[in-house]
């Protein structure tokens, strides 16, 4: 497996690979501290893919100013080993001069989309995930991009965007993996101790909870919430920051659940916080 350092890099192996296998290129962007979910998306990209390229970069513009920026887990190493063991064949990892040359100044904003959801308590998010992701894209110039369905919101902004773009790469969502006991897994669930862990599970609870409620008939927005709010309330410690029954498409609010509607939760564990969600019906 290679290792990859510069766009020129990626772009020059990803046009001759293509040109010489004559076959499609997967994609699986990350920030790295890879964890099986990501393996997941790599494999799947393997199955699907001649090729399959994995980026590793803790993008600085998709954090807040006191968001965990300078404290996220960075393991490259074992993110290339990972990488490779289930089927990479190159990893991107390149500084952050690199992503964002002196002088930069172009951004990418999804407008509407951006600041619904995580982007109404994480101003600027997803203005940087859309940013890093375009140039990722642009650089590996790849058939396919495979990302998972915890970050939901995510997939919605970077589906418009390809779309707005007329960016030829087809977004793919792979399933959220789970540990045995239901919680989703997060590079972000290291920070968790052993007490923030078991109230973490708080967050899939409450989304069992919405689809048997939805399974049994009643798919009101107003009686799903109120049913995820009560688990909640089981750990009055837990701050949540969102509970949204939405349109997957469009992030907004809908009053009736149909198949297909996103219904997500986000939450501060202590002072970590994750994200989950379900697609009803």
């Amino acid at each position: 497996m290679e290792i990859f350092r510069t766009v020129a890099e990626l772009r020059q192996w990803s046009r001759v690979e293509r040109k010489q296998a004559q076959g499609t290129l997967g994609f699986v962007p990350t920030m790295g501290a890879l964890h099986a979910g990501h393996a997941s998306l790599i494999r799947a990209a393997a199955a699907d893919c001649t090729n399959v390229a994995v980026s590793i970069f803790v993008n600085p513009t998709q954090f807040g100013p006191h968001e965990d920026y300078a404290r996220y887990p960075r393991t490259l190493d074992a993110d290339c080993a990972l990488a490779e063991a289930h089927g990479a064949h190159v990893v991107f990892a390149p500084s952050v001069e690199e992503m964002y040359p002196a002088g930069a100044a172009t951004f990418v904003d999804v407008e509407g989309l951006s600041e619904r959801m995580d982007g109404q308590s994480r101003h600027g998010h997803f203005r940087g995930v859309a940013t890093v992701v375009a140039k990722l894209l642009i650089a590996a110039e790849p058939d396919r991009a495979y990302f998972g369905q915890k970050d939901a919101a995510q997939v919605a902004v970077l589906r418009r965007m390809v779309a707005d773009l007329r960016l030829s790469t087809e977004i793919v969502v792979c399933p959220i993996v789970r540990e045995a006991d239901g919680l989703a897994l997060s590079s972000r669930n290291i920070y968790l101790s052993a007490a923030e862990r078991a109230q973490a599970l708080t967050l899939s609870r409450s989304l069992s909870k919405v689809e048997a409620l939805a399974a049994s008939g009643d798919r009101r927005a107003d009686a799903l919430i109120a049913a995820a709010r009560r688990v909640f309330a089981a750990e009055p410690t837990i701050r949540i920051d969102y509970i949204e029954l939405v349109d997957w498409a469009t992030l907004k609010p809908v009053e009736t659940a149909v198949p297909g509607t996103l219904f997500a939760v986000a939450a501060w564990v202590g002072a970590t916080r994750l994200i989950d969600n379900t697609i009803l019906g």
